[in-house]
């Protein structure tokens, strides 16, 4: 592994960084997250035209820059480190791979263009607080949590020779604003429980939804209700293709939905990935601020900065923020390579980002508890992050059982 950025990657993140710093200033993130979708739409337009970030992963016949997980973590680091509300992570991270996975070549021709051009947002509609299991990131991904009928979630049901979907979730990533909506539904009943993927409009008939309050306004929760909507099927079951019988058919849809499963598995890695990569650019943006500030707050007629106890403990906040750093470029690079390590990554990340915005409201004093100030925005992505992917101990738990380190019952002393 070369740890060393490529000349492209450096000038990625310098553009990404100034555009930032010059759309979305503490009063211009402070504006996105009271207007209606919780996002600024002309910074995320402006994202898409001049450095193609929506479509930075996705491959160039469908409009994208073909880059690969390492490119889009980078560019997230410098997203997290101005808590940019946007689309990114819901649209870029979770939908845009799962219609390239499962789609067929007439979905993916034509969402993918328009997903990577920055004019079609998408959300991937499944239970909030199960969105880790899903993505197969803190335990088995069996479908489970697709729930369905008196289990909650969402239920499909053929319907006149389509589908149609009848349920509710809550806690969707931009649920709320979102032009297409994936949702996930539970079909087949108890004896052939199976969870499917399905393409629905945000502005489709008998779908309702709205925004709902979230710990971490940076990143914009909504929810969804569907009575009895028409669905499309993300992809297309052989049954379908061919006109096979209706028990090959069923055979078919059950094999769709391994792959669905197995889709999410493989997209769960990336954006842990990311997310870890967003949480390291978020740590030392707070960590930068907070050594500033100790500079200039006085106590006892000198700045707290140049007392030893406070030196060392911001030591350790930077040498745990570098540790973090190095796990999410290598976990990025191992993804490009067939390696899960996202979790690992993101678990190092999320506890480095929590201790940086803890010390932070902590030095800062009275006025690091303040609304106004945007220590507690850290604080709350840092929560936020570990609520909707986490938590910490379950996610090296997770990583522990995947690399089988105590599979022999033994314990290191």
């Amino acid at each position: 592994m070369d740890a060393r950025l490529t000349a492209e990657q450096d000038e990625m993140r310098r553009t990404l960084r100034a555009l930032l710093q010059a759309r979305c200033g503490p009063q211009d993130l402070r504006a996105a997250l009271d207007a209606p979708a919780g996002h600024d739409p002309d910074l995320w337009q402006a994202l898409a035209d001049r450095l193609g970030l929506p479509g930075l992963a996705l491959p160039e016949t469908y409009g994208g820059v073909g880059c690969t997980a390492t490119e889009l973590a980078l560019a997230c680091e410098e997203t997290g480190r101005a808590l940019v509300p946007s689309p990114l992570l819901a649209t870029s991270v979770l939908a845009a791979p799962l219609v390239l996975a499962l789609g067929t070549d007439a979905q993916r021709d034509a969402l993918l263009p328009r997903i990577a051009s920055g004019a079609l947002t998408a959300a991937l509609a499944v239970p909030g607080t199960a969105l880790a299991t899903v993505l197969a990131l803190t335990g088995d991904n069996t479908g489970d949590w697709a729930g369905g009928g008196r289990a909650g979630g969402v239920q499909a049901r053929r319907a006149d020779g389509g589908w149609r979907l009848y349920g509710e979730v809550r806690q969707v990533l931009d649920g709320h604003s979102a032009g297409l909506l994936l949702v996930a539904a539970h079909t087949g009943g108890f004896a052939r429980s199976r969870t499917l993927v399905f393409l629905v409009a945000g502005d489709a008939p008998r779908v309702t939804r709205g925004r709902q309050t979230a710990l971490d306004a940076t990143r914009p929760q909504g929810w969804v209700q569907l009575r009895d909507v028409p669905a499309e099927l993300l992809g297309e079951s052989v049954g379908e293709s061919v006109g096979e019988t209706v028990g090959e058919e069923r055979s078919a849809e059950d094999q769709g939905a391994a792959d669905v499963l197995g889709a999410f598995r493989a997209i769960g890695d990336t954006a842990a990935v990311v997310l870890a990569a967003e949480a390291v650019g978020a740590a030392d943006r707070v960590l930068e601020r907070t050594v500033e500030y100790v500079g200039q707050r006085e106590q006892f007629g000198r700045a707290i900065g140049s007392f030893q106890a406070v030196k060392h403990r911001l030591a350790d906040v930077y040498v745990q923020i570098q540790a973090a750093r190095s796990a999410a470029y290598y976990a990025a690079w191992a993804t490009v390579h067939g390696e899960r390590t996202g979790g690992l990554a993101l678990a190092q990340a999320l506890e480095a980002l929590r201790t940086a915005a803890g010390e932070a409201i902590q030095f800062h004093g009275g006025i690091g508890f303040t609304w106004e100030h945007e220590a507690h925005l850290y604080f709350k992505r840092a929560a936020g992050d570990e609520l909707l992917l986490g938590p910490v101990h379950r996610l090296r738990a997770r990583s522990a059982e995947d690399a089988r380190l105590f599979e022999r019952g033994e314990v290191a002393v």
